[in-house]
């Protein structure tokens, strides 16, 4: 049959734009979900043997995600967000061995009343390391489930006793374009920003993570200590920080500055409020070939709701 050539056709009636233009990231995440379901999960005792990261000592089992499938430690490892390293999701554990995470300090600054600067050992040392499944939520559509080693953010800023003026927190992650390729292309306004409110910093579920599957992090995850809000999109989860400000007006953040009708300060998982250029109702999570709903809050709603009740979620984005 001659099928007649017509000029009427356009390019949104074949493949909607923002798919097209997101492709290859869905080719990534197709092939790390048959890729998770061909080989397996890679279990902590399988990272140690094939080499992945140094063992992290002491540390305690939570009951947080007990029960939970973590997500292939190849996945999780080569599979990131992170800028600074680069804007494809392999860029990060290409380029990792660019970012050294030794020597490191962390300065704790603004409103309060114990400001300090540690090296990050010195940050560390003090804390009972804990191992905390948590499911992670990108504003993509993608989600993990990831064995993270670290400590309550709210250990830390108790030690340092916030004053009466304190309401958020600001985190800066490290500004070395040598370090960090990604730098040296104004993607964002770099350094990278980040901020919570005071009561969202200090709520338990809140971590500073070192480590992931019982091993140092990753650089490409965000070493040596990064944040883990695991009701929160992922990119409100700063990697590789080395300040922490206790300030008392809400923080610009470095996606809100970029693009503020897409990304706002609170960023809270909510299958309710869509993205301007794609739905929220569903997630891939990684591994897995199916879409299954995204829940509110990421599922940690018992945890977290009652720090919003009254507030206008659709507005309070």
């Amino acid at each position: 049959m001659l099928i007649k050539p017509t000029n009427d056709l356009r390019w949104r009636d074949v493949t909607p734009k923002e798919l097209y233009l997101r492709r290859r990231e869905f080719i990534q995440a197709a092939g790390l979900a048959l890729l998770g379901s061909a080989a397996g999960l890679v279990s902590p005792a399988q990272a140690r043997a094939q080499g992945k990261g140094a063992k992290l000592p002491n540390v305690n089992k939570s009951s947080w995600g007990q029960g939970e499938t973590p997500t292939a430690y190849e996945a999780v490892t080569t599979y990131n967000n992170f800028y600074e390293l680069g804007a494809d999701k392999d860029d990060p554990s290409r380029n990792a061995a660019s970012l050294k995470p030794r020597p490191w300090t962390v300065s704790i600054e603004g409103h309060v009343a114990k400001p300090a600067k540690y090296a990050i050992d010195d940050l560390v040392k003090p804390h009972q390391l804990e191992e905390r499944i948590y499911r992670l939520r990108c504003v993509e559509g993608w989600s993990m489930v990831i064995p993270w080693v670290g400590f309550p953010l709210r250990d830390l800023l108790t030690q340092v006793e916030p004053t009466a003026k304190a309401k958020f927190v600001e985190f800066t992650t490290l500004m070395a374009p040598n370090q960090l390729p990604g730098q040296q292309r104004p993607v964002l306004d770099w350094p990278y920003t980040e901020g919570l409110r005071l009561d969202e910093a200090m709520n338990p579920l809140t971590l500073l993570a070192v480590g992931l599957y019982g091993e140092v992090l990753p650089n490409q995850n965000g070493a040596p200590i990064r944040l883990v809000v695991p009701w929160k999109y992922g990119f409100k989860s700063i990697k590789s920080i080395v300040r922490i400000r206790l300030v008392d007006r809400q923080p610009k953040t470095a996606w809100e500055k970029s693009q503020p009708s897409e990304y706002g300060f609170y960023s809270n998982v909510n299958p309710e409020v869509d993205h301007p250029r794609w739905s929220q109702a569903r997630e891939r999570r990684i591994g897995e070939f199916l879409k299954r709903p995204t829940l509110m809050f990421n599922g940690y709603g018992d945890q977290v709701a009652s720090m919003y009740a009254g507030m206008d979620l659709r507005r309070n984005f």
